[in-house]
């Protein structure tokens, strides 16, 4: 991990406190950059967005689909938690945590959009750090590039409509239009622009193009923390009213994130699976694309919303607890593999 990742969390905790700041002393200059809007896009956040999700998808190697057979059920695991637990048991603890037990610690006026930003952060799979946590726990590189390009290539066509699925069953006004708006902007297109760049920096050689994400990388992150910046200083004002409401909304993520990657690497397990695809199954079940998050957050709902702060929360959290993850699923591998015939490649392609 890079620097900018591996403190994440402090630089998110420092934008927040910049935000807030600058939110109170020159609300006049955010005012006008909440009004540069273009069809409810706004356009100084479109574009960092932009910044922030180009690079990430430029790893992605959507040629990888064919190797999803070598690990069949692996790869099952991965698709089971990501598109069918994940996002309903969010729904689920947040109709449980933030409508019922949390709710007289929190405004009345926001618990709905509190609720749909963290639908919002469990129905987009990690796309980028993944590549990180699987690193870190010696994880099948094959098998963590083939996950990802799958779930990205559903992600294209499922992520509206899971959202939209989740947020009726909660009872909150579905913005169709914005929505489908948001997927294509946030998702479709920067998955083409990143592919037409991806190959172009290919045709230079692999060497060319490692030095060339080397370089792209950290525009991830400023743009990341710039638009954070931006988001607090319109939520400067909630968040000194209500300072609990950022260690509420992280109570349901942290749940989320040890049930979701503990069931995956149980499942792994008892399947049979290698521990090499275990733990890149069980981290991309537990992070998120929170990039995609925050943006589709901040198109449907508004920089001062509820849910643009809940999928914020999720960025605050990640990197600690992922590491935590990580950390547990390499002190368990003997215990995995006591209890796992490990898979080959052939094994799990069948005959």
């Amino acid at each position: 991990m890079n620097v900018f990742e591996r403190y994440l969390s402090l630089w998110v905790f420092l934008c927040i406190v910049t935000g807030v700041a600058l939110g109170q002393f020159m609300p006049g200059v955010f005012q006008f950059i909440g009004h540069l809007e273009v069809a409810q896009v706004n356009l100084p956040v479109g574009l960092l967005i932009w910044i922030m999700i180009i690079p990430m998808l430029l790893k992605v190697d959507f040629s990888a689909l064919h190797q999803v057979r070598q690990h069949v059920r692996g790869i099952g695991v991965t698709l089971f938690i990501n598109w069918l637990v994940k996002p309903f048991s969010m729904a689920l603890l947040g109709w449980i945590f933030i409508r019922h037990w949390f709710a007289p610690l929190l405004p009345a006026d926001q618990i709905d959009s509190y609720i749909a930003g963290l639908i919002l952060l469990a129905a987009a799979p990690c796309t980028a750090m993944v590549f990180v946590w699987s690193r870190l726990s010696n994880g099948d590189p094959l098998f963590t590039l083939s996950q990802v390009a799958l779930n990205d290539t559903i992600m294209v066509f499922a992520f509206a409509p899971l959202v939209g699925l989740l947020l009726g069953l909660s009872a909150i006004i579905v913005p169709w239009d914005t929505l489908v708006t948001s997927v294509v902007l946030y998702i479709v297109i920067p998955v083409i622009l990143a592919q037409l760049w991806r190959r172009h920096l290919l045709r230079r050689g692999q060497e060319a193009f490692e030095t060339a994400l080397e370089k792209i990388g950290p525009w991830s992150i400023a743009a990341l923390l710039l638009t954070l910046v931006l988001l607090f200083a319109f939520q400067g004002q909630a968040i000194i009213r209500q300072p609990l409401v950022i260690a509420l909304l992280a109570v349901p993520i942290l749940i989320q994130v040890f049930f979701n990657s503990a069931l995956a690497y149980w499942l792994n397990r008892k399947l049979g699976e290698s521990h090499s695809v275990a733990c890149p199954s069980a981290l991309i079940g537990a992070s998120n694309f929170f990039e995609l998050a925050v943006a589709a957050a901040i198109s449907l709902f508004g920089f001062e919303s509820g849910a643009a702060l809940a999928t914020v929360v999720g960025v605050l959290i990640e990197v600690p607890v992922m590491l935590l993850v990580v950390r547990i699923v390499n002190r368990s591998r003997d215990w995995y593999e006591q209890g796992a015939h490990a898979v080959t490649p052939s094994e799990a392609a069948g005959p």
